[in-house]
């Protein structure tokens, strides 16, 4: 497994905030619905602006913050995917790659944040 660039991470969550704005699109308008997909647009597209702000982060205690936010906001983007399916608002198929690529992108800023406090450990030893 290769490790993925700055760039292109950044392509990729821009990728997804996408898909997700356009999976919301196609959502029935229920004032339920309607609850959930706002949520959902704020999350998804959240991941990709916390990950850029995490490239310009001051210090690695400020890199941290901002990764920790960053991996936040794709659990709960993966949570109100979760509610959606379990609550029968959409077909298991149409959310199936989402889903993979929420939890995708939780691991890889979970693995980031331990990668650089491993880092900041070692320095101070």
């Amino acid at each position: 497994m290769s490790c993925m660039t700055p760039e292109e991470l950044k392509r990729r969550t821009r990728a997804f905030a996408v898909a997700m704005i356009k999976f919301v699109q196609q959502l029935p308008s229920d004032p339920v619905t309607v609850v959930i997909a706002r949520q959902l647009v704020r999350s998804a597209t959240s991941v990709g602006a916390n990950y850029r702000s995490s490239c310009r982060a001051k210090s690695d205690a400020d890199f941290i913050a901002k990764m920790t936010t960053t991996e936040e906001e794709a659990d709960e983007t993966h949570y109100w995917l979760e509610v959606l399916l379990e609550a029968k608002l959409v077909r298991p198929e149409a959310i199936t790659a989402l889903l993979d690529e929420a939890d995708q992108l939780v691991r890889i800023f979970v693995a980031s944040i331990r990668t650089k406090r491993a880092v900041m450990r070692r320095a101070r030893s």
